[in-house]
């Protein structure tokens, strides 16, 4: 059986909503960050950059959230566009503007404002910035297409799900009144029966939520190493 390390954050989340649209049988095992479970020598043998998700499936292991979507989508058939050279473009650009624009300065932004000692002003601003001008290319898409690749619902809105969801987490209060389209993609993805059953993974396991001295030295470990 597949096995799937992860925990609740967005990344991990979006691989969860694969493995339920798919069907797929998979073993959820918790990589609880806050307490360390990543530094862990069985999984940094599995995955040596220690994030997570990360999958196991018979021979082949895979890591990067990302990746794990192409990888599971190529391998099962499912929730990939026309298979032609122009889709394969889109499918390919949209999936990794996710990976390297959406997905970190989301990460960045939600560091410098919430966790971060002050003051921070630039690089808060910063990051903010740059958060907001990648959901308004993902804004703007999706005024023209239903999906983020043509018309069809792919990997890429799984992607982008796993992040839009915590939009205003990252941006602010404001941020579904200045998202209109990607509000109205993140509605029906979240409405689908497969993210009911993805985010039912909370319920499984028990992850720590305090963010104290054990869970910033885990997660932010440069200020440990200060």
């Amino acid at each position: 059986m597949l096995k799937f390390y992860y925990s609740l954050a967005p990344n991990p989340m979006k691989v969860a909503l694969f493995l339920e649209e798919a069907g797929l049988k998979y073993d959820a095992i918790p990589v609880d960050t806050r307490k360390g479970d990543q530094f862990k020598p069985a999984f940094v043998a599995l995955n040596p950059n220690s994030k997570v998700p990360c999958i196991v499936d018979g021979d082949a292991v895979v890591f990067d959230s990302n990746a794990i979507l192409l990888y599971l989508a190529e391998k099962t058939g499912q929730f990939l566009p026309a298979n032609t050279p122009a889709m394969r473009g889109e499918l390919l650009s949209w999936l990794m503007f996710v990976a390297s624009g959406v997905g970190p300065y989301s990460g960045q932004a939600v560091h410098f404002t919430h966790h971060a000692p002050k003051p921070n002003e630039y690089a808060a601003k910063r990051y903010a910035f740059e958060a907001k001008r990648h959901y308004g290319i993902l804004d703007a898409r999706l005024a023209k297409h239903a999906y983020m690749v043509g018309e069809a619902y792919t990997i890429v809105d799984m992607a982008v799900w796993g992040w839009a969801r915590m939009a205003p987490f990252v941006l602010g209060e404001q941020a579904w009144a200045e998202l209109p389209h990607l509000k109205r993609l993140t509605d029906e993805v979240s409405a689908r029966p497969a993210t009911a059953k993805a985010l039912a993974l909370k319920d499984l396991h028990t992850f720590k939520t305090e963010m104290d001295d054990e869970a910033r030295s885990n997660m932010f470990r440069h200020t440990a190493a200060a």
